[in-house]
């Protein structure tokens, strides 16, 4: 299970970094906005299965409430889900 939350989270975050660093720059500098359209619709759904697996790990491994919410929070801050992943591959010994 914390490996496939380790996956979830990674993906979510690198489609969250697609949308802050290359489809919102697309729209508002270059007028393109189905980037946007496209991406944010991607991110949405990734962040909604990244918040069922996260449900699931917290679960399983019973994380407290502080712990899920700092990787609830963590996950809308860009580059912190990588961080925050390097601690589970610590603490979890991947």
């Amino acid at each position: 299970m914390i490996n496939l939350y380790r996956k979830t989270a990674l993906i979510e975050g690198i489609s969250y970094l697609i949308l802050l660093f290359i489809a919102m720059p697309l729209k508002y500098i270059f007028n393109i906005s189905e980037a946007v359209k496209y991406f944010g619709w991607i991110h949405g759904v990734l962040f909604i299965v990244f918040a069922a697996v996260l449900l699931g790990a917290a679960i399983k491994y019973n994380w407290t409430l502080k712990r899920i919410a700092i990787y609830l929070i963590g996950s809308v801050l860009p580059f912190v889900p990588f961080y925050l992943d390097k601690n589970l591959k610590k603490e979890y010994d991947l």
